[in-house]
């Protein structure tokens, strides 16, 4: 009698959960042509390249939590370098003294400008470079001579005295307005911020791609994360890459956010070789 029982419960049971949604998942990986693909393709292919951009977006917990788990799987196959947009290039001196142990996290934080959301979505990426003696780099033009070009265009750049030259790309700096990136910043600003606006982006990619190849190593794979606009659609930090080192072997990714992750949307499709879709409901870091 008991068996019976404890039967009929797990018939149940079984019945019960059969009609529960399987669990929902919070990310889905697809192709430059929106097919889906697993996790470790995605690592596969960017372990044999030279160097891997990253474009996340910046609240996405997410894409900072993959950004890590691709660092940790690629220096698992290859001697890794790591770089970022986030930190800017003059304070590399401080970022180095973080991880040999010379200044501790408070100290870090007094000397470096670090990014609001630092200790939550940098700062575990750091100190695993930190625990591997793995390279970080800090590529990104400092935003102060950012804002010189968005205010006076790449010409307010030759005022600059020769050390704080070379926080930045040599000049002078190649633009091509044309690009499509550039024009649709443009637009989606309706005009506001006239010609300078998408100058100041480019001598942000400019100085990103500059620093790259001047800190990558013949034999290691360059790990660098940056926001997708600075990556997609390879333009931004690719095209100038491509016009100093075309043979440069990169892969890039890109992360998008949709309503329904099950199929890409056709906007998405193309703007890397590997497109990351997380689900929008989840949570942003800020």
């Amino acid at each position: 009698m008991k068996l019976i029982s404890t039967v009929s419960l797990l018939l149940i049971a079984s019945m019960v959960f059969a009609q529960v949604p399987k669990h929902k998942r919070a990310y889905k990986i697809f192709n430059k042509k929106g097919r889906k693909v697993s996790y470790r393709k995605l690592i596969k292919k960017a372990a044999k390249t030279d160097l891997v951009l990253f474009g996340e977006l910046h609240n996405n917990a997410i894409a900072h939590w993959l950004e890590l788990s691709v660092a940790k799987d690629l220096s698992k196959q290859r001697k890794l370098i790591i770089g970022t947009e986030m930190m800017e290039r003059d304070n590399q001196t401080q970022i180095n003294d973080y991880l040999a142990g010379k200044i501790d996290d408070k100290a870090l934080d007094t000397l470096a400008r670090l990014p609001s959301n630092y200790k939550t979505d940098y700062k575990p990426i750091l100190d695993f470079a930190k625990a591997k003696n793995i390279p970080f780099i800090c590529s990104n033009i400092p935003r102060r001579f950012a804002s010189i070009v968005y205010k006076k265009g790449f010409e307010g750049l030759a005022e600059l005295n020769a050390a704080d030259k070379s926080w930045i790309a040599p000049l002078p700096i190649e633009y091509d307005s044309e690009l499509p990136g550039y024009k649709a910043m443009l637009e989606m600003m309706g005009g506001h911020g006239g010609a300078n606006l998408p100058k100041a982006q480019a001598i942000k990619d400019a100085t990103m791609a500059h620093f790259i190849l001047k800190e990558r190593k013949e034999g290691s794979l360059f790990f660098h994360f940056n926001g997708s606009y600075h990556s997609n659609n390879y333009e931004g930090i690719g095209w100038y890459l491509k016009r100093k080192a075309p043979t440069l072997n990169i892969v890039t990714i890109a992360v998008v956010t949709q309503t329904d992750i099950k199929k890409l949307s056709e906007e998405s499709i193309g703007i890397a070789d590997f497109i990351i879709c997380v689900d929008e409901d989840v949570t942003d870091t800020y």
